[in-house]
This record gives C-alpha cells, sequence and structure tokens, in this order.
C-alpha cells in the first residue's frame, strides 16, 4: 500500500457541506475529484431525520437555496423549516427591529435546515456522479509539493496525488497547519450552548433573537410533522455561565430559556441535552497557495450571530468551483496559483466584512455603558422606521452581495 499513488484532479479533504457542495460542482463538470473524509463512513441514511431534531442546524439564505437547488440537492431535504419573519431585540431595552421576506421582495428570508439533512442529500448527489470518489476513514499524516502536483500521505501509508488540494476540514484544519498557513485567531470570550426545545406558542416562521448582557440567544423555528412548536436554540453566553446552565436538569433550564427569552413564545420544554461549543474567530492569512486552496471554515470561521457561517462557506466552492471549471475548459492547470488568487480576491473581502461586522455586533452588544445602550435602542428601532435602509440590510442577509457565481444566480 505504502507504494501505491492515486490520481484525481482535484483532492478535497473534508467531506463536510462545504467540501461536498465544491465536490458536486466540479463533479457535474466532468473534473476527477477525489473526497478525503475522516469519517469512517458515510451518513445511515435510515436515522437521518427521524426522531429528534440534529442539534446543528443552518439558517439557510435563499442565495445558498439556489445553489443547492442547481445541484440537484434542495428537492432532496426534508425537514426543512422556512422563516419569512426575524425579530432582534435588547433585553431591558426599548430597542427592536423585525424584518419580513415581503419588504426584502423575496418569499422567505431562509429555511432552517438540521445540518446533516443536507450532508446526506449530498452524499446521495455526489454517489450519482461518476467523476468524484469518496474515500472515508482518509486521516492526512503530510503534505507535499512535488514537481507534479501536491501530494498527499494518510495515517495508513495510502498516498494521492493531484495539481490542487482543497482544504475544507474545519476550523481546526489539519491541512491549512501541515501547509505552516497561519490563522489570526481570537476567542470571542463565548461558549454557545446548543439544543432543542418545544414552546408553548407556535414560532409562525419567524427566527427571534434577544441581546441579552453577556450574548445573544436565539429561538431558531422548525417543524417537526406540521408542528411548528419546536425550535432550535443558541445561547451564546460567558463560558462560566454556559456551564451553569448546561448543569440545570431540563426542566430548570426550560425556565432559564423562557425568561431569558421574555416568555416570547410562553412556556419553553428542553427536549434534547444541551452541548456547549467554545466559539473562537479565525482569518487565515491567505487562502490560497501554488496547488492549495482553503475553504469554508478553514479559512474563516465566524460567531454564529447571523447564521451565516455555512453560506459564506457555500459562496467559497461556488466561486471556487466557477473559476476551476473556467480553466479546466481553457486547459490550464488547476493548481496555478493565478488561477486561485481570482477565488482569494472574490471571496475574501466579502469574507473579511462579515467577521468585522459580527465582530462589531457582539461588542456593541456586550458594553454595558448606558450611553451606548441608550445608543444600541435608539439605533434598533430608528433602523426599524427606515424601510429603504431595512431593504438593504435585508438583501445583505439573504445573501445578495457583490459579484455572484453563475451557480447562486
Amino acid at each position: 500500500m505504502q507504494g501505491e499513488q492515486e490520481r484525481a484532479e482535484v483532492l478535497i479533504v473534508g467531506g463536510g457541506l462545504v467540501g461536498a457542495v465544491l465536490a458536486t460542482l466540479l463533479g457535474e463538470a466532468g473534473i476527477a475529484v477525489s473526497v478525503l473524509d475522516a469519517r469512517s463512513k458515510a451518513l445511515e441514511t435510515s436515522r437521518i431525520g427521524q426522531g429528534l431534531p440534529a442539534r446543528r442546524v443552518s439558517a439557510v439564505t435563499p442565495v445558498s437555496q439556489r445553489l443547492l437547488e442547481r445541484l440537484k440537492v434542495w428537492p432532496q431535504l426534508h425537514r426543512i423549516t422556512p422563516y419569512t419573519g426575524m425579530q432582534v431585540w435588547e433585553a431591558e431595552g426599548s430597542g427592536a427591529i423585525s424584518f419580513d421576506a415581503e419588504q426584502a421582495g423575496t418569499p422567505v428570508l431562509g429555511h432552517i435546515v438540521e445540518n446533516e439533512v443536507m450532508l446526506e442529500a449530498l452524499e446521495a448527489r455526489l454517489a450519482e456522479l461518476p467523476a468524484v470518489t469518496q474515500i472515508f476513514d482518509a486521516r492526512v499524516d503530510a503534505l507535499q509539493t512535488t514537481a507534479m502536483g501536491r501530494r498527499l500521505i494518510l495515517a495508513d501509508g495510502r498516498r494521492f496525488m493531484a495539481p490542487l488540494v482543497v482544504a475544507a476540514d474545519g476550523a481546526r484544519s489539519q491541512l491549512r497547519e501541515l501547509a505552516g498557513i497561519d490563522v489570526r485567531a481570537h476567542d470571542t470570550g463565548q461558549t454557545a450552548l446548543v439544543t432543542t426545545v418545544r414552546t408553548e406558542h407556535s414560532h409562525g416562521g419567524v427566527a427571534r433573537q434577544v441581546f441579552l448582557p453577556t450574548g445573544p440567544l436565539a429561538f431558531l423555528p422548525l417543524t417537526l410533522d406540521g408542528d411548528a412548536h419546536y425550535c432550535s436554540i443558541v445561547w451564546s453566553t460567558t463560558p462560566q455561565e454556559a456551564e451553569r446552565l448546561g448543569a440545570l436538569s431540563r426542566e430548570d433550564l426550560g425556565s432559564a430559556l423562557a425568561r431569558a427569552f421574555e416568555h416570547r413564545l410562553g412556556k419553553v420544554m428542553v427536549i434534547d441535552d444541551a452541548i456547549g461549543v467554545p466559539l473562537t474567530q479565525r482569518h487565515a492569512h491567505h487562502y490560497v497557495e501554488g496547488g492549495l486552496a482553503l475553504v469554508g471554515d478553514a479559512a474563516h470561521s465566524i460567531h454564529p450571530l447571523a447564521g451565516q457561517g455555512v453560506n459564506l462557506g457555500f459562496m467559497d466552492a461556488a466561486v471556487l468551483a466557477e473559476e476551476l471549471i473556467e480553466a479546466h475548459r481553457r486547459g490550464a492547470e488547476l493548481g496555478d496559483l493565478r488561477i486561485l488568487s481570482r477565488y482569494a480576491r472574490r471571496r475574501r473581502g466579502d469574507n473579511t466584512a462579515m467577521l468585522a461586522l459580527m465582530d462589531g455586533f457582539r461588542m456593541l452588544f456586550g458594553a454595558e455603558h448606558p450611553a451606548l445602550r441608550l445608543a444600541r435602542n435608539v439605533g434598533l428601532s430608528g433602523v426599524d422606521r427606515m424601510l429603504p435602509l431595512k431593504r438593504l440590510l435585508m438583501r445583505q442577509a439573504i445573501g445578495e452581495r457583490g459579484r455572484l457565481p453563475a451557480s447562486c444566480r
């Protein structure tokens, strides 16, 4: 096994949502792709979308929806919940703002989708593409540069060679570290407590978020078998408070959630275990080198404040695929730094702006100075009355920013 060397045109390390979208786009264009996934096997389809909702969900924008429709994946998704409204307010304050799909000129503002439901549909689509090979139990041990491109050596000795290797292996990217690419990282000082609840009142297809002194609390709408009384919870707070909340009984945690949420959905019943996820914001110093590109969380990880993480990753995949497919048509080398740099230029600005915006929101709403609290309340309520500005914000939130790749238009 040590002497064998498998070849592809593109090697994607990481078979999560972003890596799978990139592989699907390239595979549809006939580019030979191997996806190296550290998981032991594909998802077990018999259990996906059954029983309790998965704790990890994403707010998929209409732009990302168009991408998944283009890939023939969207119609295969089940247990997805559209939301047509958003409400954001500050606890113990008078500032509030609401968004409505009709004001944004779109049928919905987005959909809440369980991550594993999306991944199951993407894996099924990849299995239909002859140009794509999925390789599981593939743990990368070394990255080498040769005259023929990049070589990956796995922990079990298997070797893979391609002109281009793409890191789609998450925020703690092993491939990024092997390439020696530094990241700017800072601890946000928060941990996200994630769970699923059933509420006394229906969510009505509205995503809600309250800014508490310790961080934002989001109730994201879920619908199970037509029942609109479920929500996915993302409570960003201090690590100490997250630990305290996570140690509560489900009944006591439900009471704490209802109080913090000002009983806007009535009583809250926690129906799953709560897990804590430390929140660290990261941004790679650069996205590309000759024969190497970073996408998704491997390039940037963002505070879950606005649910933009997976959407930014999907846009990375769509833009990189667009540049690679065009280069492939011309017969150009896919690992050429000039090609990869075009991807980096198109994506870095949007990602940088979104990371800065989320960090700014986090710090602004975490400040306790009375003057800042007054400014927040006045600002939220003021923007709520300015329809043209609200429309602009909504277009940004649904992903209509800058030059979209053709697959997302």
